[in-house]
């Protein structure tokens, strides 16, 4: 399976992005999702979390009520809408995926960077 994110950019605080997380291959042996990210000098954070039927999310407490994770199925993608976004959600964002068989896959991350 091969995760490719899109979406990131250069956006105004306040402003809002829409990443992607495209997935190909053996897209059916893929359980549940989540957007990562990792800020110059910081460690990786969870910033969100689906289930394999999207029924139920999670969200770190710094994005909750401003982000929202979802995917679709039948497209192999997931999604992260960003609203109200702050200097503070500058990073790279990174796709994972869980696989039935327990391992855990990568993108390569896009980058977001919210300027003042």
């Amino acid at each position: 399976v091969q995760l490719v994110e899109s979406g990131g950019g250069l956006v105004q605080a306040g402003g809002s992005l829409r990443l992607s997380c495209a997935a190909s291959g053996s897209t059916f042996s893929i359980n549940a999702m989540g957007w990562y990210r990792q800020a110059p000098g910081k460690q990786r954070e969870l910033v969100a979390g689906i289930t394999s039927d999207g029924g139920s999310t999670n969200y770190v407490d710094s994005v909750k009520g401003r982000f929202t994770i979802s995917r679709d199925n039948a497209k192999n993608t997931m999604y992260l809408q960003m609203n109200r976004l702050k200097l503070e959600d500058t990073a790279v964002y990174v796709c994972n995926a869980r696989t039935k068989g327990g391992g855990s896959l990568w993108g390569k991350g896009t980058l977001v960077t919210v300027s003042s």
